[in-house]
């Protein structure tokens, strides 16, 4: 969208309400008194007139008052015309032929519905976000868009498919070391999808306050297999720390057994006492010894 013809905001500077009020009200009572003069025959029809124009600039005050709420805004056209925007509380007054509409400047939810997407991989996820957004420019959202919340909703589902296709859903073999997962970079994850989101809804004059995933998960077809593809690797993970713990304790039984002249091992009695301990050791189920009572040798 051309930056050079997006039409923006225009303050707009209303008169105080309730002073209209009390001189709408004083005129309808000046005409009364005006007219009930002027059913005296003496007295012509200059009253009659006075109480007409009286009437007419009474109906004028109270015609033209209205009344916006906190974080609340009216935007005035005339005849098809932008006024301007008036962000002032309480009872207002502007001429009465200003028409004004009234839009809420405050922050708003978008719970976007869960999207099945493919990630980097091309893997099929499900992913949500919830976005807080409000109404920064009250004319581009009225004047620049057709329906400022309905393209706040669809810009919002389109940024979220483009997100999750940016990023692969979990660490692995193929990604470089240190790259951004969906699910292990949510900080960063969720700074990129408000960047993303605040260039789409900058057409519409609309600011995001915050978005966060609040959904994340592999797609039903496929759940399966990265589950255990996901108990594989933490399989490989815990032998892999339990392995090195095993081979730190049988060279600090070998040291201990060697610095103190316990007993004498050849390499052979060595290899065998090092893989029993490591079997003892490494094994996930219990072991039964095997009591030698002869000699070390038999």
């Amino acid at each position: 969208m051309n930056a050079a013809h997006t039409r923006r905001e225009m303050a707009f500077s209303s008169a105080n309400g309730y002073l209209a009020a009390i001189a709408g009200v004083i005129l309808l009572g000046g005409a009364v008194y005006l007219f009930n003069t002027g059913l005296e025959p003496a007295n012509g029809l200059l009253p009659f007139l006075g109480s007409l124009l009286m009437v007419l600039a009474g109906v004028i005050c109270l015609t033209g008052l209205f009344m916006l709420q906190p974080n609340e805004s009216a935007i005035l056209t005339l005849f098809g015309k932008y006024i301007g925007t008036d962000r002032s509380e309480g009872l207002r007054w502007a001429f009465p032929l200003y028409v004004k509409r009234r839009l809420s400047l405050r922050a708003r939810n978008f719970n976007a519905p869960t999207l099945k997407v493919n990630d980097k991989r091309g893997n099929p996820v499900e992913i949500s976000a919830a976005v807080v957004w409000r109404v920064r420019d009250t004319a581009q959202a009225v004047f620049e868009v057709d329906d400022f919340e309905r393209y706040v909703s669809i810009q919002a589902e389109a940024a979220l498919r483009h997100l999750a296709s940016q990023y692969a859903y979990d660490e692995g073999e193929d990604l470089p070391e240190g790259e951004t997962t969906l699910r292990a970079g949510m900080d960063v994850v969720a700074d990129a999808l408000k960047c993303e989101l605040q260039a789409r809804f900058e057409a519409a004059g609309v600011e995001v306050l915050d978005a966060k995933l609040t959904h994340l998960a592999y797609a039903a077809e496929i759940a399966q297999v990265m589950l255990r593809r996901q108990q594989a690797e933490a399989i490989i993970s815990a032998r892999a720390k339990i392995v090195h713990g095993a081979v730190s304790m049988v060279e600090a039984a070998l040291k201990g057994l060697s610095e103190r002249g316990i007993v004498e091992l050849d390499d052979e009695r060595k290899a065998a006492m090092v893989s029993n301990l490591l079997v003892v050791l490494c094994s996930d189920k219990e072991t039964q010894p095997i009591v030698n009572t002869g000699t070390l040798y038999n």
